[in-house]
């Protein structure tokens, strides 16, 4: 349960398997808080109203946009951003495939797909277009996000 301090409130975040304990107002989005009080700057701020899927993080292993979720609803949850990842095969696959060009909306996809292949490790075309429909990107043409996401499936299958 969050304490209040005069206006701001003590929320204790479980963050990459760290417990930490951060001063926040009470409309501040979990979203302004990793990058604001935590420097955690790898979700980003993109459309802040769910659309475009950049600030996506896991939230008890499943994506969600952290623009759209106050900081205090996450007080108890499993929280991972994109510095908590380290050389995971969804990684791996988008700098093997060139699934990115700018960058700026790639750490939200690297979440979605991580989740992705965790969640679904037999899913099809359609379960990842579906998937892939949640986040925007401008540079791509969204083939080599699939190829990346269909060769980490391969993979832990077992078949490549």
């Amino acid at each position: 349960m969050p304490t209040s301090n005069n206006n701001n409130f003590i929320v204790e975040l479980h963050i990459n398997g760290e417990k930490m304990r951060v001063h926040c107002r009470t409309a501040n989005t979990l979203l302004y808080v990793l990058r604001e009080n935590l420097g955690m700057t790898g979700a980003k701020p993109g459309c802040e109203n769910g659309d475009c899927g950049a600030c996506t993080i896991l939230y008890n292993g499943l994506p969600i946009k952290s623009c759209l979720m106050l900081a205090m609803e996450a007080e108890g949850a499993e929280i991972t951003t994109i510095e908590g990842l380290h050389n995971t095969l969804i990684q791996e696959a988008f700098v093997e495939e060139w699934a990115f060009q700018c960058g700026y909306c790639t750490p939200g996809f690297i979440m979605n797909c991580h989740a992705l292949t965790e969640t679904h490790p037999d899913a099809d075309d359609k379960i990842i277009i579906d998937w892939l429909q949640s986040n925007i990107c401008r540079c791509t043409g969204y083939k080599e996000i699939e190829q990346a996401v269909k060769s980490v499936l391969i993979r832990k299958a077992g078949k490549a």
